[in-house]
């Protein structure tokens, strides 16, 4: 399977698992989990696909979900060693890198605590759907 069906397969599975957490009829919250890792997975692909986009990121390279919830400074300093250009010259990547942070932030408690608001996961969906649509329209 080439890389880009892999990333396309990914984001289609993440997508799938927002339109069944946002149409189930228990609701959103029987879906917390899921959401949290699918989209932390969706996350990883999306920013490494705009990289790609950009024809910067080194082949090989992987982009580790933890980083994102680190301050945007240093996770830059991390993707620098996986881009073929300085990381300030690539022109919208810290707007990525904030919506990035914001759903990665709080992604283990929504993933292995207590239950959280609806209004929470609709917010981190939201997110994710804001960083899709910035990746995809670049």
């Amino acid at each position: 399977m080439k890389m880009e069906n892999k990333n396309t397969e990914i984001i289609k599975e993440v997508m799938d698992e927002i339109d069944s957490a946002l149409k189930d009829p228990n609701g959103i919250n029987s879906h917390q989990r899921r959401i949290a890792f699918s989209l932390s997975l969706g996350v990883v692909f999306l920013i490494e696909e705009y990289l790609k986009k950009k024809e910067v990121f080194k082949s090989g390279a992987k982009i580790n979900h933890l980083w994102l919830k680190k301050k945007r400074d240093n996770v830059k300093k991390l993707i620098s060693n996986h881009v073929t250009c300085p990381v300030e010259k690539i022109v919208g990547l810290d707007k990525l890198l904030d919506l990035a942070f914001k759903i990665e932030k709080d992604r283990n408690e929504i993933a292995y605590g207590k239950v959280v608001s609806g209004k929470v996961l609709n917010e981190k969906i939201n997110l994710f759907l804001e960083l899709k649509n910035g990746v995809e329209n670049d």
